[in-house]
């Protein structure tokens, strides 16, 4: 299941974040390091389903439909808020940054108000700075692969006398998901290619790694606390300063908010829309009816949303470049063998085949796979057809006899 990361400074909204996202319950204070072990739980990442297209009721299984949209389950990690020093142990650092080797991509999130210092303590909107703090993360976060990286330059030496430099590597820090193909590509970007390893010092490392986190560890920016004083000037300058790179406004409260009092029947409201109603009935003390109203003028008519599944979206099909891809069994009817409507979706990178989707299925298939359809036209497809954003593929089969 692909993975998701939520790294922050202490007090940022990290854990409202992954309590909007998930809708557990894990605990939230204004206290340094109120999260000392990571956070495990399901969110979602969401697109308009195939079902709308083809004019069909569908019957998911491992996902759900909302109207039309199609949600498929990823896991996200709240990780322990980080501070100075983090890399060599100060803190939690340590639980932190072993959580982030786990991920497939990093959600930033940072307070855009300000409002806290460097310490990640609560102070006055303003007195903080957002954009040191982002700055702050990264640099811990590159000292301790950079760390990784020098600690193991023996073995990486050694094995690089019958491996690839690449492979040696990857080896060496295989804990934060490096593959080889990154790995040679940071090492061309940061000119090191002609470069002998045994040559290669503290400063050589630090350039690799600079330019192998973005490859191996994508990260997207989020402006949290949308909906307070600063936060919007605040904003602006993260958005012209990392303009390179995905940032996002949200307000997890907002959102934490919604799905709370959507969960409790008193509203009407979809992940990521951009409106919500109260529940015909439904009766609202004064302190809901007051945070909602908040909710609506100083979140949702400014912002349209408060951010969060757009931030989840992002993250996977705009930084990922994942594709939503539906196996079925029946081209006919797009079932499976249950007669089950759409009953799977899958997120596979950009550049997957049929046999891909065939090994996410089941291994068994990809042993007894023969070819792919396209559900939607009847065409055969190569084996090394790339797979594409909302395809609907029929994987055929064949049993294997065994030979004595």
């Amino acid at each position: 299941m692909l993975t998701i990361a939520i790294v922050g400074k202490t007090n940022v909204g990290k854990t409202t974040f992954f309590n909007a996202a998930t809708l557990l319950d894990a605990k939230i204070s204004n206290y340094s390091f109120t999260t000392i072990e990571p956070n495990v739980g399901t969110a979602y990442a969401s697109d308009v389903c195939v079902c709308r297209e083809l004019g069909l009721k569908d019957n998911p299984q491992e996902s759900t439909c909302i109207d039309g949209w199609r949600y498929i389950p990823i896991k996200i990690i709240d990780v322990p808020g980080l501070i100075k020093d983090a890399w060599i142990g100060k803190g939690l650092g340590n639980k932190f940054l072993s959580a982030i080797g786990q991920a497939d991509a990093l959600i930033h999130v940072v307070d855009a108000s300000g409002s806290i210092d460097d310490e990640g303590k609560i102070t006055k909107p303003g007195a903080g700075n957002p954009l040191q703090d982002v700055l702050d993360i990264e640099t811990e976060i590159e000292k301790w692969v950079s760390d990784i990286v020098y600690s193991n330059m023996q073995l990486i030496a050694r094995e690089a006398t019958h491996l690839p430099l690449e492979e040696a590597i990857s080896l060496a820090i295989a804990g934060i998901k490096a593959k080889p193909p990154a790995i040679m590509e940071a090492i061309k970007v940061a000119e090191l290619d002609k470069v002998n390893f045994d040559n290669w010092g503290k400063t050589e490392i630090a350039r690799f790694v600079r330019d192998l986190l973005p490859l191996i560890k994508p990260s997207m920016i989020v402006a949290n606390k949308m909906d307070l004083y600063l936060a919007e000037e605040n904003y602006e300058k993260l958005s012209q300063y990392f303009s390179n790179g995905l940032v996002t406004a949200c307000s997890a409260e907002a959102e934490l908010a919604l799905r709370r009092a959507q969960k409790a029947g008193l509203l009407n409201y979809t992940p990521g829309s951009e409106k919500f109603t109260v529940v015909e009935g439904a009766k609202l003390t004064p302190e809901q009816s007051k945070a909602l109203e908040y909710v609506d003028k100083r979140v949702m008519s400014k912002w349209m949303r408060t951010g969060i599944q757009q931030a989840l979206n992002a993250i996977v099909f705009k930084l990922l470049k994942m594709n939503m891809v539906y196996p079925v069994a029946n081209e006919s009817t797009f079932s499976d063998n249950h007669g089950n409507v759409l009953p799977h979706a899958h997120l596979l990178a950009d550049g997957s085949t049929p046999i891909d989707l065939a090994g996410e299925v089941h291994s068994r298939l990809v042993e007894q796979y023969i070819l792919a359809l396209d559900a939607k036209t009847g065409l055969r497809l190569p084996k090394d057809y790339r797979l594409r954003h909302r395809d609907i593929i029929k994987i055929m089969t064949q049993t294997r006899t065994k030979k004595n």
